[in-house]
């Protein structure tokens, strides 16, 4: 069986050695390289290419964030997991712009940890529970939407804001007083357009075009 190779970016040295402990406990992972900032990710990335990178996002010499736009750029196929902590919701957006492709709390039990990993391997988007709640908690719809909503109806974009706010459709149903099977299909034409796979995928949406403000 194929393992998923994998890279620890971190400048904590006791955290990147709990992290690697309770991964390398999994047959389907191999941590293959560590790095205490972005720079010396960027500067051993071809001796030792991952699938899965987990980034943290505020580190010393080379932050996250540049080190995963450089990644993304020349080794589209990696993919990138942001590790996080509360209160950075502000770098949210520069992630996701840099090609982030999930968010994890530091603090994340490894079977989260694990969940996420397999989801972006299979193209699809991840938020850590706790974080998704946090950015629902805060949300605020952005008044002016960015260009790239165009194709978005004014409809779409009600239903959006209300799955940004963690409303089932039921629910979005009752306060746009539509029924519940227009609002199914408002999300199916929601998934569709923005190539989004699940709930995940359409919050990085709003988050990247600036559709909610957290």
């Amino acid at each position: 069986m194929k393992k998923i190779k994998i890279t620890l970016v971190d400048d904590h040295a006791l955290f990147r050695s709990g992290l690697k402990t309770l991964l390398d406990t999994n047959v389907e992972f191999k941590v293959i390289s560590e790095a205490t900032n972005g720079k010396e990710y960027i500067e051993n990335i071809e001796s030792n290419i991952p699938d899965v990178v987990l980034m943290d996002i505020n580190m010393p010499v080379m932050d996250g964030i540049e080190a995963t736009e450089f990644s993304n750029q020349k080794y589209p196929d990696i993919k990138v997991i942001a590790l996080s902590m509360f209160g950075e919701e502000e770098y949210y957006y520069k992630m996701i712009n840099a090609g982030a492709k999930g968010f994890l709390l530091k603090n994340s039990e490894i079977n989260e940890v694990v969940e996420a990993i397999k989801q972006v391997m299979i193209g699809n988007s991840y938020f850590s529970q706790e974080l998704l709640y946090n950015v629902i908690k805060n949300f605020k719809p952005h008044k002016e939407p960015a260009d790239e909503t165009a194709n978005l109806s004014k409809r779409e974009l009600q239903v959006l804001e209300e799955i940004c706010q963690g409303l089932s459709n039921q629910e979005i149903a009752d306060n746009l007083f539509i029924s519940k099977r227009t609002v199914d299909k408002h999300r199916a034409n929601l998934l569709s357009k923005t190539n989004s796979k699940n709930t995940a995928n359409l919050i990085m949406y709003a988050i990247k075009n600036k559709l909610i403000s957290i």
